[in-house]
């Protein structure tokens, strides 16, 4: 089962990523992750890929399509995999397409978390990290139990600079630019499937599970 999570920034498609991977036995597979993996072990396309970070510019698509492949040609992708941050652009899924043409595979599904931007806005701003151990709260869904220090280990929570209010608009406004034609491209491919992202988190794994099958 090969699948393409969706949606904006602080939709919550990470958390279903992981949730679908412990549920199906399948790799949770993170553009970061891979990246951050390839620099530390020094491959070829690690190496190519810090040439582009260490400048501050974004890694090419091919590049970042390359390091994606490289990753789910791995045993322990056999099972299959969910791709969560990737791919980000039209381009990028088209060069996805393409390299799993290659190797006779293709994406069973692109699950869409649909969340209304001003969801999205007041929910990312009533997050709250520490800075200290990265331990993540939220002020209505998750507080700590005293207001401003964290559980785990009682220093100071912030608002972090990513998910202030005017942050979060200009994140969405490249979200809807770039990223949200994705939707429509995997419409036409039949592999689409929405979830209402409003939901609990908990229901919006089982209307999920409910597309998957268990």
């Amino acid at each position: 089962m090969k699948i393409i999570m969706l949606g904006a920034p602080g939709a919550g498609k990470g958390t279903q990523a992981k949730q679908i991977a412990a549920k199906y036995s399948i790799l949770h597979i993170s553009t970061g992750d891979i990246f951050r993996a390839n620099i530390k072990n020094g491959t070829e396309l690690g190496k190519k890929a810090k040439t582009y970070m260490d400048q501050g510019a974004l890694v090419p698509d091919e590049l970042t399509c390359d390091l994606v492949m490289d990753r789910i040609q791995q045993d322990d992708c056999k099972n299959g995999f969910v791709l969560d941050g990737f791919p980000r652009t039209i381009p990028q899924a088209k060069a996805l397409d393409d390299a799993l043409t290659k190797i006779g595979e293709k994406m069973d599904y692109a699950i869409d978390v649909d969340v209304p931007d001003e969801n999205i806005v007041n929910r990312m701003g009533g997050r709250r990290a520490c800075l200290n151990c990265g331990a993540t709260y939220h002020i209505v869904f998750n507080p700590t139990k005293v207001e401003g220090k964290c559980d785990a280990c009682g220093a100071d929570t912030v608002l972090r600079d990513d998910d202030k209010p005017e942050t979060v608009q200009k994140r969405l406004a490249v979200y809807h630019e770039q990223t949200q034609p994705l939707i429509e491209y995997y419409d036409k491919q039949g592999i689409l499937k929405s979830v209402d992202g409003t939901k609990p988190m908990d229901e919006v794994f089982s209307a999920i599970v409910g597309i998957l099958g268990e």
